[in-house]
């Protein structure tokens, strides 16, 4: 289990869905054919094969919704499901579980997708020592989701925020003058607990940002002779990150030069939603 995400974030993250989706009079259709006293027990079911996550936002939708439902949650966030396993329940006035139908399978349908193409990513590289990792090519406003879900796949984290470590790209190179004279710069900003790690894109400027200080190099678009090659130049002095080009049909190949970490921006920005589906029982 992964622990769980902030209370206040969640119950901020459903409070804007809600104002989405209740604007004006609310919910009209349910107000005109739904009657107040109608009550009935629904499920959510998975539509397909993944990984669930989204659990925590999904009920806090329905609490937001009405005090008078009664949740029943059947599974944990990172676990295996199949078409037709239930994975919450809920009883209580029709009304106020339409009202929060979409917006909790929307947080499902997001995170749980996310989830399943990171474990897919995971599934391929393993027997090696590469971990899988996100990006911050992230929803704006949902990124603490998001990772939340590649954890829930087995995927592991990378910095979540500029404030984290130093992350030197190609424009700040430009603007430094080269990627030895960014790494120094950025040693004698940083103090004793904050990483440093550098992008390069050819071979020839590994050993300058080692010496400079880099913990950690970012490989960019390296071919697999290249990424094999810096592997060994680097003999475990720093960490090597994978980077650019990466997809479920090189990641293995990727994963098999060596290097520590690959990063992957599609776990984010290209995930499929997963679909589940509430239904009256």
């Amino acid at each position: 289990m992964i622990p769980p995400l902030p209370t206040d974030i969640v119950r901020d993250a459903v409070r804007r869905a809600f104002a989405e989706d209740l604007t004006g009079a609310g919910d009209v259709t349910s107000l005109a054919v739904i009657p107040t006293e109608a009550k009935a027990r629904f499920e959510i079911r998975s539509r397909d094969n993944g990984i669930v996550c989204g659990l925590q936002p999904a009920m806090e939708a329905f609490i937001q919704a009405g005090p008078d439902l009664s949740l029943d949650v059947l599974a944990n966030d990172g676990d295996p499901v199949e078409p037709g396993d239930i994975v919450l329940s809920v009883d209580g006035p029709v009304r106020e579980i339409m009202l929060a139908e979409r917006t909790a399978l929307n947080f499902l349908g997001r995170m749980s997708g996310i989830a399943t193409l990171t474990r897919r990513y995971v599934d391929a590289v393993m027997g090696s020592k590469a971990k899988i990792v996100h990006t911050r090519k992230t929803t704006p406003g949902l990124r603490a989701f998001e990772i939340q879900a590649v954890r829930a796949g087995g995927g592991s984290p990378h910095r979540y925020n500029l404030s984290d470590a130093i992350l030197i790209k190609d424009n700040h190179i430009a603007a430094a003058g080269s990627p030895a004279k960014a790494v120094r710069a950025a040693r004698e900003y940083a103090g004793h607990m904050m990483r440093v790690s550098c992008e390069i894109d050819r071979i020839e400027d590994l050993s300058s940002v080692m010496k400079a200080g880099a913990d950690v190099v970012l490989l960019d678009n390296f071919s697999l002779e290249d990424l094999q090659a810096a592997v060994v130049q680097a003999a475990g002095r720093v960490i090597l990150e994978a980077s650019g080009g990466v997809n479920l049909d090189t990641v293995a190949d990727i994963a098999a030069t060596g290097v520590d970490i690959i990063s992957v921006g599609a776990l984010t920005h290209s995930a499929p939603n997963f679909d589940f589906g509430l239904d009256a029982v």
